[in-house]
C-alpha cells in the first residue's frame, strides 16, 4: 500500500491510456547528444532499472548543491577578499553536472532497450527534473556570487523564478496540446555550465570579474542569456502552440480559463514568496538566500509534479495546491513580526516543505508501482521469484 493515495482512480485510469509524445528539434540534442547517449547506453547492464539511472543523475545535482553549500553557503566565496571555493570542487561540479545530464539522457533509452517503459518512468524523470532546477541554479550562482562583480541575491531570486516558469511552460503546453515540446535551452545550458565549472577550476573565479566588453560583465551575460532565452524563445513558442490549438479547437481543454488554470498555484506561490522577500523585517533573503531558494524551488516542484500527474492522466488540474494555505500563514507570521526569529521560521518551514514533497513523491511512486505491478527500482516483477 502507498503511504497516501494522492493519485485518484480517474487519474490511474488515465495513466493506463497514456502514450508518450514529445518533439525534440534542438540540433545539439539531435545531432550530438542523442548519438552520444545511444553509444553510452550500450555499456549499461540490461538488469539496471531506468528509474535507478534517473535517481542517480538527480543525486549528482543534489551532491553538487551540498558540496557548494559546504564551501559557499551564503554565496560570498567568489567575491574579492573571501576564501574561494577550492579548484577541485569546480572540477567535481563539472563532472557531476555532465554525468547528471548524461544519465538524464540515457534513462529513457535504457527503458526502451529493456522493454520497461512505463508512465511511472516518465513521471519520475520529469518530477525529479522539476526539483533539480533549484539545485542547478543555486550551484551555478556560486560561480559569480553576490559580490560587486556578482549578482545580488534579489536578482538571483527573480532569475530562479524565470527558470522555474520556463520549466513549467513545457508541461503546461503538454497539458493543453498533448505534446511535450522539449526546450532548446536545456541541452545548451547543461553542456555550457559543465564546461564553465571546469574552466573556473583552471582560471579561477577572478576571471569572471573581468568585463567582456566595456562595462558588460560575465554576470550580465549570465543573466541576459537566461532571461532572453525564456522571453524570446520558450514563452513565445509555448503560447503560440497553445493558442494555435485553441483556434483550431484541438486543445484538450475547452476554454482559455481551463487552459491557463495550471498557472494559478505557481503564480500564488510566487506572490507569497515575494511578499515575504519584500516585507521581511529581518531581510530574510539577504540573511538566508540558499535556504530561501531551496524552499521556493521545492514548493514549486511539488506544484509542478501535480500538474505533470494531471497532464499525463488527461485529468483536470486542481486550481490550488494545499501547500499554499500553510505557507500563507507562515508568510503572515513572518512579515507581521509575530514570529521574531525569522531564520528559525524559514528553516522549520523549509524542512516541512521538503518532507511534504518527499512524502508526496514516495506515495505517488508506490501507488503507480502497485497499479502497474512493477518495482520502481528493479526490472523484476513483484510476483516473480
Amino acid at each position: 500500500m502507498a503511504l497516501y493515495e494522492y493519485v485518484t482512480q480517474e487519474q490511474l485510469a488515465g495513466f493506463d491510456k497514456y502514450k508518450y509524445s514529445a518533439v525534440d528539434s534542438n540540433p545539439l540534442s539531435v545531432y550530438v547528444m542523442h548519438p552520444f547517449w545511444n553509444f553510452v547506453v550500450k555499456f549499461l547492464p540490461t538488469w539496471l532499472a531506468p528509474n535507478l539511472i534517473t535517481f542517480t543523475g538527480f543525486m549528482f545535482l543534489v551532491l553538487n548543491f551540498l558540496m557548494l553549500a559546504f564551501y559557499d553557503f551564503d554565496f560570498s566565496a567568489s567575491t574579492a577578499g573571501h576564501e574561494h571555493v577550492p579548484s577541485w570542487v569546480w572540477v567535481a561540479a563539472g563532472i557531476f553536472n555532465f554525468l547528471a545530464y548524461t544519465l538524464d539522457g540515457v534513462d529513457g533509452k535504457q527503458a526502451r532497450r529493456t522493454s520497461s517503459s512505463t508512465p511511472l518512468g516518465e513521471l519520475f524523470d520529469h518530477g525529479l527534473d522539476s526539483w533539480a532546477c533549484i539545485f542547478f541554479v543555486a550551484t551555478v550562482y556560486s560561480i559569480f556570487g553576490r559580490g560587486e562583480s556578482g549578482v545580488s541575491v534579489l536578482t538571483l531570486y527573480y532569475i530562479l523564478w524565470v527558470v522555474l516558469f520556463s520549466f513549467i511552460l513545457s508541461h503546461w503546453e503538454k497539458y493543453n496540446t498533448g505534446i511535450l515540446f522539449l526546450p532548446w535551452g536545456y541541452d545548451i545550458s547543461q553542456v555550457t555550465i559543465s564546461l564553465v565549472y571546469l574552466v573556473t577550476a583552471v582560471v579561477g573565479v577572478e576571471t569572471w570579474y573581468q568585463p567582456i566588453l566595456l562595462h558588460f560583465l560575465y554576470r550580465d551575460l549570465f543573466s541576459f542569456m537566461i532571461i532572453a532565452c525564456s522571453f524570446t524563445v520558450t514563452l513565445p513558442m509555448s503560447l503560440y502552440n497553445v493558442l494555435k490549438g485553441y483556434r483550431s479547437n484541438s486543445l484538450k481543454h475547452s476554454s482559455l480559463y481551463e487552459a491557463f488554470l495550471p498557472f494559478l498555484s505557481p503564480v500564488l506561490l510566487f506572490i507569497l514568496s515575494t511578499i515575504w522577500v519584500v516585507f521581511s523585517p529581518s531581510n530574510i533573503l539577504e540573511l538566508q538566500p540558499r535556504i530561501f531558494y531551496l524552499m521556493v524551488g521545492t514548493a514549486f516542484a511539488n506544484v509542478t509534479c501535480k500538474l505533470i500527474v494531471c497532464q499525463m492522466s488527461n485529468t483536470r488540474c486542481q486550481a490550488l495546491t494545499w501547500l499554499l494555505l500553510p505557507m500563507s500563514v507562515v508568510v503572515m507570521l513572518a512579515v507581521t513580526g509575530v514570529v521574531t526569529n525569522e531564520t528559525l521560521l524559514l528553516y522549520v518551514w523549509t524542512a516541512t516543505v521538503i518532507l511534504a514533497h518527499i512524502h508526496y513523491g514516495v506515495s505517488v511512486v508506490q501507488q503507480l508501482s502497485n497499479h502497474f505491478n512493477i518495482f520502481a527500482f528493479s526490472l523484476k516483477k513483484p510476483n516473480s521469484d
